[in-house]
């Protein structure tokens, strides 16, 4: 079977074709680690089940590990799609957070929603957290500052934040990374949700409130 060279940066998608091909990959990805979880999922069964060549496959994601954190993304992506439309519909829009609106508690419920979110499917949330574990242990591509994530976005968006500053970064980037520590805690079960929940209004209250 081949195998990427190490280090390889995956390859963009550009057309329409490439891109409805990633995201079968990803969906395939994502229901063979909700059904198998992450030691029994095979790259060569994911491009099966996706209806790709392994070459193509290993094209977008050069490992399993990176194939999973881009799982995770996505996932992220498609919530925060539907959780800002809901926001749209039923206030103003992301930006209000500006105008008046609790800052904080609205990222820590936009946290904490995500968390009970991905906790749905518990094989999945465990394949998504070992892979991110395993990507910083191994040669794995570079990756972006967590901050322009599709997450680090939205909660600048909450801020009112248009043009975002150092401290502002920080202050994201620490929410996320608060975030995806309590995200694990809950998985692992070394705390409750509700004990999470707790913590993660805390931190977002700490760090936004001036």
């Amino acid at each position: 079977m081949a195998r990427p060279a190490e280090g390889r940066q995956p390859a963009a998608p550009m057309s329409s074709g490439q891109i409805a091909r990633r995201v079968r990959i990803l969906r395939a990805a994502s229901e063979l680690g909700a059904r198998e979880g992450l030691a029994s999922v095979q790259m060569h069964d994911v491009a099966k089940e996706a209806g790709v060549a392994i070459a193509t496959l290993y094209r977008y994601f050069p490992s399993k590990p990176y194939l999973f954190m881009a799982v995770l993304e996505w996932h992220i992506e498609q919530y925060l799609g539907g959780h800002e439309n809901g926001q749209e519909n039923g206030r103003e829009n992301l930006a209000v957070a500006a105008g008046g609106t609790d800052a904080a508690a609205e990222v820590a419920e936009l946290l904490i929603t995500l968390s009970v979110k991905l906790l749905d499917s518990p094989l999945l949330a465990s394949a998504v957290a070992l892979s991110s574990f395993t990507e910083y242990a191994t040669a794995v591509p570079a990756r972006i500052d967590i901050v322009d994530s599709a997450l680090g976005q939205a909660i600048l968006r909450l801020l009112g934040v248009r043009e975002a500053s150092e401290t502002d970064r920080s202050r994201a980037r620490l929410l996320i990374y608060g975030w995806w520590g309590l995200f694990v805690a809950m998985l692992t079960e070394e705390i409750s949700a509700e004990e999470a929940e707790t913590n993660m209004r805390l931190a977002a209250r700490l760090l936004l409130t001036p």
